[in-house]
């Protein structure tokens, strides 16, 4: 019998797939940007001319491939403040208006005055002194509108006709509605015509912003029989064709202006709405004529958008990517990024054979230049768009099933009990809270209390892990020297650092890396003070509460950290919040010490044998018990609050409830510790990376939107596909590389205990089960124990290496070739102090924008 063929599969497949992947994006990216932005190049046609809704409420309108942001008081008052905005026109404009000034304060009514005054002028001064004025003026005639729009009238406007930075006219359906005295669209063509010959003949701009509205149309069904014996849809249509001919130029080159110069937002005098008219729904009006709130505030937005987005700093979060363009880097963050792509580029480079070929040493740094400055390209450029979020809950709640579902297909047992959280447990926890977190920002479930408040405790159960680990390390291994500390701390705040200064974002933006690190230098400090006395239980319990104590005093007086970062600001440069900072910490200010006193715990039942009373097995199944019983008391009273900032107040002291619970009922059985799921673990091992990444390389716009490969509203369910392969492979990938390079960085440590499959760092093991109660005390990992010689004799291609994974890369000559440098013969505080020298340079030259 002839035996069947089969064909070898590359194991490297996925891969290669990947990686041409993120090529073909690349170019398509680049084509895309030359070949269509370079007539819309900061997306204002866009804005005007087309998008679609995102939700059935009609709050949510989303411009084609650019983000609208939505504006608040204090947000307008940034462009408005002390300067005139002005409205002509019919009841429609009047609409308009109304909605305008209420989102520029919204003391302000939002609808006109119901008492027979409809019918003319208002003028309202908001708080931050913008002038607010409508003009009553369907037919756009009157002595006001011809003072607005004529130059050669300019003498009669008075001072209180200053020149408006906003000038809004609208007309056009009372030329149909009373043609008969009016003149009908013959007479309203001709005044169309004047006003917009005036607009483009004038020597200088009438307004820093000049917007002609279309002529909206109606839902005939819904109209009164006077107005639809009069008004037609053909007529409305032809109008708006005359307008978009007469104000739209011939040509386009002055876009490039716009582009490369720093004039006004709009290249043309006048802008035309056309996107009102696509707004506008049969169900959100009741006469056929007036619409809606919701789509009206949706308009004045838009207003808002085109006339205020250039006014503001060009800093993170890059939020407003409509009529707005992106930074060019300050010479700092020039130098940051230079020296990254250069540095990038000479490692792979071999002047022996002149190719471009990477080695293994070289490899980690490939990795993590590459990847920092394709995450540049993602989120400080045009080259792919970026739109907004919208939360589903079908989709949330089907995405949430498929992952579900994803990690019990991939559950594998072990062949013996691997202990109370084991590493693979502790990956696979980690790893389905990130997925968790994730799609809680993609699906921007922020807004949603019952969404919100459990994600509130994914988070304390990371920093749960954190004590409980670090305090599992200190307490059995008692070392508390120096290159720990250094070695974690840049395996935590590396990447975050890096972004920081490439990004020209903040670090505390990125705020779990630093909530880490400050956690880890608590828990250090708590442990080290009397550290000779911390085999003394009662000693060590009080030293723990006496830390709790003082950090929540702490946290309760603000001044106290304001002055902190004050000092941190004069002296370092560095610009913090502190009242955003409180916030971060004091929801999690007890959960840290949670999770040192279970590692206390922990520690003290296993060393008095406790597990062999026999009172142990009734113990234990009353804590499953009651531990049941706590997680369906939570689920039910987290639903229950009446919001997420009443949960807020809650959160810092029930969070430990539900997260003691679910290790208790994760651990209950031999079997269940023996278990795990691989995909979750997978994710679990790059959590870190996964959290800071995903600001601009997944979502956009620093965590404000989301990131489109492929262009197009109707394309997003292939663009989540493809956006998350994409980044969790490069997550994963700058994982490793960042595992490596921290080993470069930080130098040799001497091998106090033994080292782990994926962690670079060191980790708690019982002799007689080496992966039992191991908690990673870093997030993401690198296999530094299984270093395999290469046996051929000619190099690899570089993506055959990156394909092999971390476990066979050779990382030795990385170090060795870097070994002779006079920096790297530093201890670990002089470089240390180098960094920290560094970094305070690049804060004192460093400038925006």
């Amino acid at each position: 019998m002839t035996a069947k063929r089969t064909i070898p599969l590359d194991p490297s497949w996925y891969h290669h797939f990947i990686l041409t992947t993120v090529v073909c994006a690349l170019i398509a990216g680049f084509l895309r940007f030359v070949l269509f932005d370079q007539y819309d190049p900061m997306h204002c046609n866009v804005l005007l001319s087309s998008g679609s809704w995102l939700d059935s409420a009609y709050r949510n309108w989303q411009p084609k491939g650019c983000m609208l942001y939505s504006y608040q008081s204090k947000d307008a008052s940034r462009c408005l403040s002390s300067r005139r905005v002005v409205f002509v026109g019919d009841s429609v404009t009047r609409a308009l208006f109304f909605q305008f000034a209420h989102i520029v304060d919204p003391t302000l009514p939002e609808d006109p005055p119901g008492d027979g005054a409809k019918h003319s002028n208002h003028h309202f001064v908001s708080r931050s002194q913008t002038k607010l004025d409508f003009v009553w003026d369907p037919f756009t005639n009157t002595t006001s509108a011809l003072a607005l729009t004529d130059p050669s009238k300019s003498h009669s406007i008075d001072e209180q006709f200053e020149r408006p930075t906003l000038l809004v006219l609208g007309s056009g359906l009372w030329y149909l509605r009373y043609a008969d005295t009016s003149g009908g669209l013959s007479a309203w063509e001709a005044n169309v015509e004047a006003r917009i010959e005036a607009i483009n003949g004038a020597h200088d701009k009438l307004a820093d912003e000049v917007v002609f509205l279309p002529v909206e149309d109606i839902v005939p069904s819904k109209l009164s029989p006077e107005r639809l014996n009069t008004m037609h849809s053909s007529d409305i249509d032809a109008m708006n064709s005359e307008l978009y001919h007469r104000i739209k130029p011939s040509s386009t080159n002055s876009s490039w202006s716009r582009l490369l110069g720093s004039g006004p937002v709009s290249f043309e005098r006048i802008s035309l709405p056309s996107v009102f008219n696509q707004m506008l729904d049969d169900s959100q009006t009741h006469d056929g004529l007036h619409f809606s709130k919701a789509v009206v505030k949706a308009q004045a937005n838009i207003l808002l958008n085109l006339r205020c987005n250039s006014e503001w700093p060009q800093t993170f979060p890059m939020d407003k990517t409509c009529c707005r363009k992106y930074p060019w880097p300050g010479p700092a963050q020039s130098v940051v990024l230079a020296s990254l792509l250069l540095y990038t580029c000479i490692f792979s480079y071999r002047p022996t054979t002149k190719s471009w070929v990477v080695n293994n040493e070289h490899l980690p740094a490939m990795i993590f230049g590459a990847s920092i400055c394709m995450i540049y390209l993602a989120d400080r450029t045009g080259l792919w768009l970026k739109e907004q979020k919208q939360f589903n809950p079908w989709t949330y709640g089907f995405l949430c099933l498929v992952s579900l579902a994803a990690g019990l297909a991939t559950v594998r047992r072990a062949d013996k009990d691997l202990g109370f959280l084991n590493r693979d447990q502790t990956d696979e926890w980690k790893g389905w809270m990130q997925i968790a977190i994730l799609a809680y920002h993609y699906m921007d479930a922020s807004k949603i209390s019952g969404i919100y408040n459990p994600i509130r405790v994914l988070v304390a159960a990371y920093l749960f892990m954190t004590g409980y680990g670090h305090t599992m390390f200190y307490l059995r291994k008692g070392d508390f020297g120096y290159l720990r500390i250094f070695r974690i701390l840049v395996r935590l705040n590396l990447l975050t650092l890096t972004l920081a200064y490439t990004m020209n974002t903040g670090y505390l933006s990125y705020y779990f890396a630093p909530l880490v690190s400050m956690w880890f230098l608590v828990i250090y400090l708590t442990l080290w003070i009397g550290s000779q006395l911390n085999e003394n239980t009662p000693f060590l319990v009080a030293k723990i509460l006496l830390s709790m104590g003082a950090f929540a005093a702490f946290t309760n007086h603000p001044w106290l950290l304001e002055g902190l970062f004050e000092v941190l600001e004069r002296v370092f440069f560095i610009h913090w919040s502190a009242h955003e900072w409180t916030f971060r910490i004091a929801l999690d200010q007890y959960i840290v010490y949670c999770g040192m006193l279970a590692a206390l715990a922990f520690i003290k039942i296993r060393d008095n044998h406790l597990t062999e009373h026999p009172m142990w097995p009734i113990f234990m199944r009353a804590s499953i018990g009651l531990s049941a019983i706590v997680m369906v008391w939570f689920m039910g009273f987290e639903l229950l609050q009446e919001s997420k900032f009443k949960y807020n107040e809650w959160h810092p002291y029930i969070s430990f409830l539900p997260i003691l619970a679910f290790v208790i009922l994760r651990n209950a059985t031999p079997l269940l510790r023996s278990c795990s799921s691989r995909v979750f673990a997978f994710i679990g091992k790059c959590s870190l990376e996964t959290f800071i990444i995903q600001y601009h390389l997944w979502l956009a716009a620093d965590t404000k939107g989301i990131l489109l490969l492929i262009p197009g509203t109707e394309w997003r369910a292939l663009n989540f596909v493809l956006s998350t392969v994409i980044f969790i492979y490069v997550s994963h990938q700058v994982a490793w590389a960042t595992g490596e390079i921290t080993g470069w960085i930080c130098g040799d440590e001497k091998k106090t205990l033994p080292t782990t499959r994926d962690a670079p760092t060191a980790q708690v093991s019982d002799t007689a089960n080496p992966r039992s109660e191991i908690v990673p005390l870093v997030m993401g990992g690198t296999d530094n124990s299984r270093m395999e010689p290469e046996t051929s004799r000619h190099p690899q291609r570089w993506v055959d290496r990156l394909a092999e994974g971390a476990g066979s890369r050779r990382t030795s000559g990385f170090f060795k070739s870097w070994s002779g440098a006079p920096l790297w013969k530093l201890d670990a505080k002089g470089k240390t102090m180098v960094w920290a020298g560094l970094m305070w340079l690049a804060n004192a030259f460093w400038t925006n924008p």
